[in-house]
């Protein structure tokens, strides 16, 4: 192969390599690592992924040392009560947000420290790095921001 083409190809590749970290970026999907919003602290990590369109996301993994490894829902009040956190659908039925990229709703998160469940938002922030998670409650909503593990 001649040095042009060699080059050309080399070229393409970075291209549609970066088209794909581009694609990866406008989607929620993916692993994150949550933050808790009032201690700073790393807590668990949770699995996004989508389904015709529709996101969910499972913990896999509970990373605060603090927090017992076999922890379960005793405050849910739905199928969740008490069920492993790790292994637990805590996001559910989010969709994209019409016309706005990198905002996703309609769904619902679940906090298994309490057995709340809030309406919810995401939000790709910082080029897919980091996710807002907002979880309403009527006027009322809290915020966290997690952080892209892969």
């Amino acid at each position: 192969m001649t040095f042009a083409i060699r080059h050309a190809a080399l070229g393409l590749a970075f291209v549609l390599a970066s088209g794909l970290a581009a694609a990866q970026a406008v989607s929620p999907a993916g692993l994150w690592k949550t933050v808790d919003d009032k201690t700073n602290k790393d807590k668990s990590l949770v699995r996004i992924v989508e389904s015709g369109g529709v996101y969910s996301g499972k913990v896999e993994k509970v990373v605060d040392p603090d927090a017992p490894k076999d922890a379960v829902c005793k405050e849910c009040t739905d199928d969740r009560k008490d069920k492993p956190v790790v292994g637990m659908t805590i996001i559910r039925n989010m969709k994209a947000s019409g016309d706005d990229k990198a905002v996703w709703e309609g769904g619902d998160i679940l906090d298994p420290n309490n057995g709340k469940v809030y309406r919810l938002r995401l939000k790709l922030m910082d080029n897919g790095k980091n996710l807002e998670v907002r979880g309403f409650i009527g006027p009322f909503y809290r915020n966290q921001t997690w952080q892209r593990v892969e």
